[in-house]
């Protein structure tokens, strides 16, 4: 397969499902050993994440105008979520109301595995969530909901609305090639390591269990400083 020109991680993706078959024939009885033990890996190229530059963002929240009815206010609310938050897409979509505690200013997110964790919000960005849900309210006369953010229809969000929301808003400020809600979520990240912020900090943030998985936006932040130092440095050239 190497030979012929297939992807070092296309190749794993096959080698891996060949070793759980053989393990699986040998847990059965079909085989006695797994001759894919042996077999060596190749070495993929790790891929730094995309992110959607910091001045496109402002772009975005700053001089986009967002209509000032249900769905603009949703829109924008769910957009400035993802960003303020690096929440997943699931994550965003298991928030109900109780998720959100506006006295102490943090949202509470289930996670992978169940996971709970805290991720602080702003006074500011409080205000933002009341008021969606001030709008919320009034379009529906319910009174209860499905969950914190819902369809045009009331009814739970499911992930292709979500993802429509996120790469419609971003088609507009952005030309990066992907534009899901998981790329706010590594632009969370890589903008708070480009800023400084500790790694175990933002691993938290992010909900990861080990730093191994964090660690990627270092080497982004290691990029960002090589362009600055390349473009400002007398000699950087």
């Amino acid at each position: 397969m190497m030979e012929g020109g297939i992807s070092p991680r296309s190749v794993n993706r096959k080698l891996s499902a060949l070793k759980t078959y053989y393990g699986f024939l040998k847990k059965q009885g079909t085989v006695n050993h797994n001759p894919t033990t042996k077999v060596v890996s190749p070495k993929v190229e790790s891929r730094l994440p995309n992110y959607v530059q910091e001045k496109e963002l402002e772009t975005l929240f700053e001089d986009l105008v967002f209509p000032e009815n249900f769905q603009g206010v949703r829109d924008r609310t769910i957009l400035e979520l993802f960003y303020l938050t690096g929440m997943r897409r699931a994550e965003l979509i298991g928030l109900d109301d109780l998720s959100i505690d506006f006295e102490r200013k943090i949202v509470k997110v289930i996670g992978k595995g169940k996971k709970e964790r805290l991720i602080p919000l702003s006074a500011k960005f409080c205000n933002q969530i009341k008021a969606y849900v001030e709008k919320r309210n009034e379009a529906f006369k319910k009174d209860h909901f499905p969950s914190l953010f819902v369809t045009g229809k009331g009814n739970k969000m499911y992930p292709k609305f979500v993802y429509n929301i996120v790469k419609s808003y971003l088609s507009l400020v952005s030309t990066i090639e992907k534009r899901s809600p998981h790329i706010l979520r590594h632009s969370f990240a890589t903008h708070l390591s480009n800023k400084g912020a500790k790694l175990n900090i933002i691993k938290e943030l992010l909900g990861h269990s080990n730093l191994s998985a964090t660690q990627i936006y270092t080497h982004n932040s290691i990029e960002q400083l090589k362009k600055v130092y390349t473009n400002a440095h007398p000699k950087g050239k």
